[in-house]
């Protein structure tokens, strides 16, 4: 019997019911014995029902197809059935899962920067601060996945948390890397040696959400979810203002404020500005927001592209809208539908900006081979340099390069849901190479000849998995709207949310 006949065969055998009102079996073991199959799995092991039965027949007609006399050539082999979208998107947040969970920094339990298959051990202890805040975010999708036990999230939860608390913050944040063996910062460039507070910020969304998650259960939990909150609470936000009206993204020891980054929208920073005041010690005025983030009023864009209004005039980007991670950072856990303030409504500048970004992409006005309904996604990720090395790129529709990266779609779902599957779908076709061994790689560029970054990124493999559930089940909106320091937060900045 051929191996292909051995893998479909293989495929139908393992198949698991889940209907929870199954109640129909038939045992398989001596079946799979019969043909010398190995499978991973031995138990539970059945088919069910007639819900299964294409599948059946599938089967059939593959070992029939195999043990044909009549001829010598190799017999045709029937397609296994499709995916469904479910199992798509199970696949899609399933295999981006395994970056944080099988791929994390060893002693730190927090998130690599980045993880090369093919040089494991390049940046090996380079902990992401805001990397570490969506890997939070995706142990908790693990939990209610069944990826993984309640038990084994706690522990590395607690590994994580001990971590934290005792690797270098400044003023209560943390940098930008951090060195897992150590806790000892790692400058992200000369001058950026000190707190960052906008990676800062996406490490916290992650902290409320674990505070929320364990906060009502057993001893244990709730520790945990006590110390999650009392790391976010010892940020000091207020004081990144400089006496200002506004945010600023860094402070050093040794350079003060010397990378004088204002924090002005549009752009990926709105969940600073939103804890900033959501913090019980350290919380800024009305007026910081005001002036800092929407710059009284003037964030306002009349732009418009492929029909669709930006609304907002993303900095350095305002024709068509900045990367695609602008709309994913700040909304892992802060619900962008139905949240407004006295200028706009961030939903409908999300939903634009993806909107904006697949138009392109079809339109395709620099001709980019294999761009199209299927293949889009414009962000922030690897690209290849000039020498065939990898460089990053902040790739947007004013910055095309011809480089898809996955996370851009993928991570739309809850804004562009038919656009990203097809999206999903053309992907996995290609999973021969687009597919790894930590999900999708983080980029790519599509036609006959495709070159592939056969490396991940944590901040583009956590708004895989975490969009991708807030679009099915709304878990991390849920537990970040419902803590009661952000909806103070909110109120006091005068952002309405969704009833």
């Amino acid at each position: 019997m051929s191996y292909m006949v051995h893998k479909m065969i293989a495929a139908v055998l393992l198949l698991n019911c889940k209907y929870p009102d199954c109640n129909w079996y038939i045992p398989l073991e001596p079946l799979i014995c019969s043909l010398q199959l190995k499978p991973e799995k031995r138990s539970p092991m059945h088919i069910c029902c007639p819900r299964i039965i294409p599948n059946l027949l599938a089967l059939l007609l593959a070992l029939l197809l195999s043990c044909s006399e009549d001829s010598g050539n190799e017999p045709m082999v029937p397609e296994p059935p499709a995916l469904s979208d479910e199992a798509l998107l199970d696949l899609a947040q399933r295999e981006s899962f395994r970056y944080f969970w099988d791929y994390a920094e060893a002693n730190s339990g927090a998130a690599r920067e980045r993880w090369h298959p093919d040089d494991p051990r390049l940046d090996e202890h380079t902990v992401s601060t805001g990397g570490t805040g969506f890997g939070l975010l995706a142990i908790l999708i693990g939990i209610e996945r069944n990826y993984i036990t309640r038990s084994q999230a706690i522990q590395r939860f607690q590994k994580i948390l001990d971590f934290l608390e005792s690797a270098d913050r400044f003023h209560g944040a943390w940098p930008h890397w951090m060195d897992g063996a150590t806790g000892k910062v790692i400058p992200f460039s000369p001058r950026d040696d000190g707190g960052d507070l906008v990676e800062t910020a996406f490490l916290c969304q992650g902290l409320v959400c674990v505070s929320e998650y364990f906060k009502e259960g057993d001893v244990t939990e709730r520790s945990l979810s006590d110390k999650a909150d009392k790391l976010r609470q010892e940020v000091e936000w207020n004081w990144y203002t400089q006496g200002e009206n506004v945010l600023y993204w860094h402070w050093s020891p040794n350079f003060g404020f010397a990378m004088d980054f204002a924090l002005h929208g549009y752009n990926e920073t709105l969940i600073t500005y939103v804890l900033a005041a959501s913090s019980e010690e350290h919380a800024i005025s009305k007026a910081v927001y005001e002036s800092g983030w929407a710059l009284d009023g003037n964030m306002l864009s009349p732009v418009e592209a492929y029909g669709y209004p930006l609304l907002v005039s993303h900095q350095g980007a305002p024709d068509y809208g900045g990367p695609l991670f602008w709309s994913h950072y700040s909304y892992l856990g802060l619900n962008p539908n139905g949240l407004s303030d006295a200028y706009v409504d961030y939903g409908q500048v999300n939903r634009n900006h993806a909107r904006i970004n697949y138009s392109y992409c079809v339109d395709n006005p620099k001709g980019y081979e294999g761009y199209g309904e299927d293949c889009w996604g414009l962000t922030a990720s690897y690209t290849p340099n000039s020498d065939g090395s990898l460089g990053y790129a902040p790739h947007a529709p004013g910055n095309d390069l011809g480089i898809i990266s996955p996370t851009a779609a993928l991570s739309s779902m809850p804004y562009t849901p038919t656009e990203s599957m097809r999206a999903l779908r053309y992907f996995y076709a290609r999973k021969d190479f687009l597919l790894g061994p930590a999900g999708f790689f983080d980029a790519f560029k599509p036609g006959k000849d495709p070159w592939v970054a056969r490396a991940y990124l944590a901040i583009d493999q956590g708004p895989v998995i975490a969009m991708i559930e807030n679009h099915r089940t709304s878990l991390l909106w849920d537990l970040f709207m419902q803590n009661e320091d952000v909806q103070k937060g909110l109120d006091a900045l005068g952002i309405q949310t969704a009833p």
